[in-house]
């Protein structure tokens, strides 16, 4: 059986620039976070694609969960803070607890219940670097599909007109051409 953490965190390893978001993430020493969505999975796409350079990211989402404070003040200060660490990231930083309303679901109970309800499979992925330098991954439905370049709907929240839109709209067939739509 693959180990797609153990070949994650060798990707990760090698890449500066995701290396130093990832220690700027730390910094703020959120409980629950991750950096998220196409912060791994383009990474591993780049990769099976052999892309000696990363494709640029539209932004660095941070994820994290509190209940007690669902501002999105917070979350622009947080923004602030990451800016002022490493202003080249591009960071969106979101709270988990809140996202819910959002979408019309029942209230998130953490982090990953955030992730696990993004549109499409491989999307629904994030890593942090812990105070030891070990990583903690949040793949609710593994990272097995972002390895074998499947692009596969949501299943536990179905919309497929969103998961069309956000093909075409990201390019993501023509950036990496390898990629297999499942239905």
């Amino acid at each position: 059986m693959t180990d797609y953490q153990a070949l994650t965190t060798e990707l990760l390893l090698r890449d500066t620039f995701r290396m130093n978001c990832l220690r700027a993430a730390r910094q703020l020493r959120l409980k629950d976070c991750y950096l998220a969505a196409g912060f791994l999975r383009n990474a591993i796409w780049d990769h099976l694609h052999g892309q000696p350079k990363m494709t640029p990211l539209n932004d660095i989402d941070l994820v994290y969960f509190d209940s007690a404070d669902k501002s999105t003040e917070i979350e622009l200060q947080l923004t602030f803070q990451l800016n002022r660490l490493l202003p080249e990231a591009g960071w969106e930083v979101r709270n988990q607890a809140r996202m819910h309303e959002l979408h019309g679901h029942a209230p998130y109970q953490n982090t990953a219940e955030g992730i696990a309800q993004w549109v499409e499979i491989p999307t629904c992925v994030g890593v942090r670097l812990e105070q030891n330098d070990s990583f903690s991954f949040c793949a609710p439905y593994g990272l097995e599909q972002n390895w074998s370049l499947q692009l596969q709907l949501n299943p536990f929240n179905p919309r497929p007109q969103l998961f069309a839109q956000r093909i075409q709209q990201k390019n993501w067939l023509k950036l990496w051409p390898q990629l297999q739509l499942i239905s």
